[in-house]
């Protein structure tokens, strides 16, 4: 019985993981936010998929995304925008999926998606400011004030590496992790009953 929950599981996890990597196709900017940084809704499938079958399942699911993302899209960062949104997507999930798996009501959930957001946005701004600008800095010969620029063009209030963490970087992950809490407190429900008969058959 245990196998065959297992080989389920782990069929569900790569379903989730492959839909996730689907999502970012549709992708978007979101206005006044840095023109780098795309919105999608990847992450509303990594959480669902969290709190329905552990954290151990979220982690798969992600790293299934990106490996998807890398055989259909390529990469044109050497790897460090994957490695980053690894990153961003574990901050945001794992959080949200330990708190709710003390104790499974809404308000847990509500509590861990809150948590997870927050500190999603505090991580993004070490990410983009250690890893990510210093690499396309050095990959296309640009300068930390050429990105400042392109930042600015969109949001005058973007000045520097601190306000283009305070009023870029931030914000945007807020935006995107916010909007993917509340589908998922109205969503998960519903979506939750059909993955627990699937793993439990």
């Amino acid at each position: 019985m245990k196998a065959t929950w297992s080989t389920k599981n782990l069929a569900l996890t790569g379903i989730m993981g492959g839909l996730a990597a689907v999502l970012m196709f549709f992708r978007f900017p979101l206005p006044f936010m840095p023109p780098f940084m795309d919105f999608d809704f990847a992450g509303l499938v990594e959480i669902i998929g969290g709190f329905a079958l552990g954290p151990i399942a979220a982690v798969f699911i992600v790293v299934v995304k990106v490996l998807v993302k890398l055989v259909l899209m390529g990469t044109n960062s050497a790897f460090t925008g994957e490695i980053q949104n690894i990153i961003l997507s574990l901050a945001y999930v794992l959080p949200a999926v330990w708190i709710y798996d003390r104790k499974k009501t809404k308000k847990t959930a509500v509590e861990g998606m809150a948590v997870g957001t927050a500190v999603c946005a505090v991580v993004a701004i070490f990410t983009n400011l250690y890893m990510i600008i210093p690499f396309y800095v050095k990959l296309f010969g640009m300068t930390m004030e050429d990105i400042i620029a392109m930042c600015q063009a969109v949001n005058p209030a973007i000045n520097g590496p601190l306000t283009f963490a305070l009023f870029g970087v931030m914000p945007f992950n807020i935006i995107k992790n916010g909007a993917v809490s509340i589908v998922t407190y109205f969503a998960y429900k519903k979506i939750s009953v059909h993955i627990k008969h699937f793993v439990s058959r």
